[in-house]
C-alpha cells in the first residue's frame, strides 16, 4: 500500500479506518465489540495503518475499544486521537482548549489506549475562549515530552492553520470531504498541498448516503441532526447518488468505492478514513485503492448537483461531526 508521510518518522497508508461508529453514532443499538475488534485486526492484515478515534467518542469507550483491539499489535498501527471537546451532564458538547485540559486529556487517552505515546494528537475544535497559541503550545509540549509524536487539528480556518503551523509544525488536518461535502477543496485542501500537510478526510462515503442504501435515519441515529439527512434533503440529493452509481457501473466498482476513489483523487496527501464496523464493508472500502477514475469519470462526478442541506462554514465549525451545536464552557 502506498504511504502518505505526515512527518519525518510517521507514515499513513493511503486509506485509514475511522473508529467512531464502533461505539455509537449511526445505529448504537447494533454495537458489537467483538466484530469491531475483528475489523481492526483485518484492517491491519490489509495494510491499513491509521486508526482514528477521539476521547469524546463514547465518550471514552471508543479509545478503550481501540486499545483492546491493538493490544499486541501496537507496532503495526498509527494511532490518531483527539482532544478539546468535552461532554456535559445533558449530553451537550462544549470546547475546552485550556492547557491544563489538554494535558489531562492526553494523559487520559494514553491510559485508555494502553500506549506510551500517541502517534497523531489532534485538536478536535478550536476553543474561542482560549488563545490558540496557548492551546497549541500545550500540545507542542506533549511532543517535547515524548507523549505525542505529531500534531493535527480539525475544523480550523486557513488563518488558524497558518498560525499553528508557524508555531509548531502541523502534520495533518482533519475535515469531512466527500462528493456530498466538497467545500474544503476551495481553500483548506490547496493550503495543505502547498504546505506539505496531510488532509485526513472523514465521512468520504457521505456518512453512508453515497452507497445508495440510506433512505432515512431512525431514532438515536446521530445523522438525524445533519441537515443533509432530512427527508426533503435525502430526496433532493438522489441525483447525486444516481450519478455515483452510474460511474460505478462503468468502472466496475461499487458506489462506496467510487466515493472513496474520488476523495483519493483530490491529492496525494489526502487520506480518507471511511468508518465501518463490519468486515464486509472494510474489505470493500480498502479495495477502493484499486479503483481508477479517469478524467471523464472525475468530470462527471464534479458536475453533480450541489448537495441540498450542506452546512455553511460558520455553522460547521460550531457543531460536532453530525451538526449538533457545540457550546462554550
Amino acid at each position: 500500500m502506498r504511504k502518505t508521510p505526515i512527518d519525518a518518522n510517521l507514515e499513513l497508508g493511503r486509506t485509514g479506518l475511522g473508529c467512531m461508529s464502533m461505539t455509537g453514532g449511526y445505529a448504537p443499538a447494533t454495537r458489537d465489540d467483538r466484530e469491531s475488534i475483528q475489523v481492526v485486526h483485518r484492517a491491519l492484515d490489509l495494510g491499513v495503518a491509521l486508526f482514528d478515534t477521539a476521547d469524546i467518542y463514547g465518550p471514552f469507550s471508543n479509545e478503550q475499544l481501540l486499545g483492546r483491539a491493538l493490544r499486541g499489535r501496537r507496532d503495526r498501527a498509527v494511532i490518531a486521537t483527539k482532544c478539546g471537546l468535552v461532554p456535559g451532564p445533558d449530553g451537550a458538547l462544549s470546547r475546552d482548549g485550556r492547557p491544563e485540559h489538554i494535558r489531562a486529556a492526553c494523559e487520559g487517552s494514553l491510559r485508555r489506549l494502553g500506549v506510551d505515546v500517541i502517534d497523531l494528537y489532534q485538536l478536535h475544535r478550536v476553543d474561542p475562549a482560549v488563545p490558540l497559541e496557548e492551546t497549541w503550545g500545550a500540545m507542542a509540549d506533549l511532543v517535547a515530552e515524548g507523549k505525542v509524536r505529531a500534531l493535527g487539528i480539525s475544523h480550523a480556518t486557513v488563518p488558524e492553520l497558518a498560525l499553528v503551523h508557524s508555531l509548531f509544525p502541523l502534520a495533518a488536518v482533519q475535515y469531512e470531504l466527500s462528493i456530498l461535502a466538497p467545500q474544503l477543496r476551495a481553500d483548506v485542501l490547496p493550503w495543505c498541498q502547498a504546505n506539505g500537510v496531510a488532509f485526513v478526510a472523514f465521512a468520504p462515503i457521505g456518512r453512508g448516503y453515497l452507497t445508495g442504501g440510506v433512505d432515512g435515519v431512525g431514532v438515536g441515529d446521530s445523522r438525524s441532526s445533519d441537515p443533509r439527512f432530512t427527508a426533503d434533503a435525502l430526496a433532493a440529493n438522489r441525483p447525486i447518488v444516481e450519478g455515483v452509481r452510474s460511474v460505478a457501473e462503468r468502472v466496475g466498482a461499487t458506489p462506496a468505492q467510487v466515493a472513496i476513489a474520488w476523495v483519493l483523487a483530490q491529492g496525494d496527501r489526502v487520506v480518507p478514513i471511511p468508518g465501518t464496523r463490519t468486515l464486509r464493508r472494510l474489505e470493500e472500502n480498502v479495495a477502493a485503492l484499486d479503483v481508477r477514475l479517469g478524467p471523464e469519470d472525475l468530470r462527471e462526478l464534479d458536475a453533480l448537483p450541489v448537495p441540498t442541506g450542506r452546512m455553511q462554514w460558520d455553522r460547521w465549525r460550531s457543531t460536532d461531526n453530525f451538526g449538533r451545536r457545540v457550546g462554550a464552557r
